[in-house]
């Protein structure tokens, strides 16, 4: 398994063969849109997949380009890593090896209704450095229920965050409610077996997050305006956040901001 083209993730990935498959099934394209249209997008964003077996990257969106400043849309997971901060690499690497250890540890037949995330920096077309927020959730599995390939998104968060909080992140989707985070700052680790916030709060986020007023909310979800202004006092509370702008930094930070319906994702599979 994974011995053509090696990048720096091998080492990783080789030590979990109970999740990574070595076959190669076909992707069809309708299915990523359907998952990127259920996820939470905070800013200029990009999505690839890799393919396990052949350690290459497809179905590559075109802002991969523009935002790195590239000129070839990047075939090898390593040209992507290449982008990624020296100084990050090992957090990186450290954050891949505790979200598949915890993927291992929940189960590999719930792999798709599992995501991991965590952020670095990456380089971007000025030259300089941004934090972007990494997800991965596997798109396609084999009848073993391994890896066959996985789905990538990047997004530039700087606007919201310059801070890495050196976290990694396995949350349940799919109807999953796990939400494991593990502290790799080198501070005590910790895991949370829980996510801090109800499934009714976590559904108000998105709308919180796109400016939304109560009133709004309240038509969108078919509840009462006094039941949206108690979700986000408690969503306060219980994140310690003093407003919105604040709410919205610190629930990317802890990987909460998730699902959100859209109706036009303007995206375009090459």
């Amino acid at each position: 398994m994974m011995k053509n083209k090696e990048h720096s993730l091998t080492l990783i990935w080789g030590k979990y063969p109970e999740i990574f498959s070595s076959d190669d099934l076909a992707v069809d394209s309708s299915t990523i849109i359907d998952l990127i249209s259920e996820i939470f997008l905070t800013g200029d964003y990009y999505y690839y997949l890799i393919n396990i077996r052949a350690q290459e990257l497809s179905h590559q969106h075109p802002n991969i380009l523009h935002i790195h400043g590239l000129e070839i849309v990047p075939a090898q997971l390593q040209e992507v890593i290449d982008l990624i901060h020296p100084d990050d690499i090992p957090f990186v690497l450290n954050a891949e090896e505790a979200c598949y250890a915890k993927v291992n540890e929940i189960g590999a037949k719930h792999l798709k209704s599992l995501k991991s995330c965590y952020c670095f920096r990456m380089r971007v077309a000025d030259g300089s450095y941004r934090l972007f927020h990494h997800q991965a959730i596997t798109l396609i599995a084999d009848q073993e229920n391994k890896i066959v390939r996985s789905l990538n998104i990047h997004t530039d968060i700087s606007h919201l965050s310059t801070k890495n909080n050196y976290i990694a992140t396995v949350m349940g989707i799919n109807g999953r409610n796990d939400f494991y985070q593990i502290d790799l700052s080198g501070k005590a680790e910790k895991n949370k077996h829980s996510c801090p916030l109800t499934k009714r709060e976590l559904d108000l986020l998105p709308y919180i997050a796109q400016g939304m007023s109560s009133t709004e909310i309240a038509k969108q979800l078919e509840i009462s305006q006094l039941t949206v202004r108690v979700h986000r006092k408690n969503i306060l509370r219980k994140t310690n956040t003093r407003n919105s702008s604040s709410l919205i930094k610190r629930c990317i930070e802890l990987g909460l901001l998730l699902y959100t319906q859209v109706v036009d994702t303007g995206l375009t599979i090459l």
